[in-house]
């Protein structure tokens, strides 16, 4: 069962939504690699650590940067870039493949098959090295309900990007992956209900009115082949 509502389902989270951020960039030292956060809070953070980690690429040209880390349930941005790094690159490349973008937990739950991770394999490995990245985000409340009413929270997400070059005040170019985002008012949940009997009943009669209906056709088809054999060979006879 399926329904929309407008509500914050998860009031006990503090206002905060869990971030699970997976992402390479196979041209980029780790030195260079950082995270922004930033929201209409006032919340500016650069060079975001905590929860994270950097593991190299390619003999160390690059990066495969993965964090947890929270949001505020406000509209904000966190990006990926070179602006902590203590000396800026001349040719910054922020080519990149992203493996996750997720918010919340992870429903594991087979029957709910939702955007929960629609970034998943985003690839702009060809795209203009020196090329900023915006991918616009639409956060989507969450809720699943199993049938003994525990309720698990989940975030899914719709996506729209474009990219494009930047420069700084100075002239230079300083490209950065952005992931802008708002939350919708709306909640979908997902509640676990038992199957009728009543539609029990009516599935098994059909499978069984099914099995009776191609039997009587398969019957048919034997008797009027049988028919025709016997006229053949009457005809022969004569």
């Amino acid at each position: 069962v399926n329904e929309l509502y407008v509500d914050d389902p998860d009031k006990d989270s503090g206002g905060k939504i869990e971030v699970n951020l997976n992402i390479s960039l196979p041209n980029l030292h780790c030195e260079l690699v950082g995270l922004d956060i930033q929201d209409e809070m006032g919340r500016h953070e650069v060079g975001h650590i905590d929860n994270s980690m950097k593991i190299p690429l390619n003999n160390g040209d690059g990066c495969r940067f993965e964090g947890h880390f929270s949001i505020n349930k406000v509209p904000g941005n966190f990006h990926v870039s070179t602006h902590s790094a203590t000396a800026q690159p001349q040719n910054p490349d922020m080519t990149h493949v992203i493996h996750k973008l997720s918010f919340g937990d992870k429903l594991q739950v087979h029957n709910v098959h939702g955007a929960f991770n629609a970034l998943e394999g985003a690839d702009k490995l060809s795209s203009n090295p020196l090329a900023s990245h915006d991918y616009i985000l639409k956060i989507v409340p969450t809720v699943y309900e199993d049938m003994s009413g525990k309720q698990r929270y989940s975030y899914q997400y719709t996506v729209a990007n474009k990219e494009y070059v930047a420069y700084s005040h100075t002239g230079r170019i300083i490209p950065a992956i952005w992931f802008r985002y708002d939350l919708s008012p709306i909640t979908v949940k997902y509640t676990e209900r038992r199957q009728p009997l009543y539609r029990f009943i009516t599935s098994i009669c059909a499978i069984i009115g099914g099995t009776f209906t191609v039997a009587g056709i398969l019957d048919s088809c034997i008797f009027t082949a049988s028919e025709a054999w016997k006229k053949i060979q009457l005809g022969k006879m004569q």
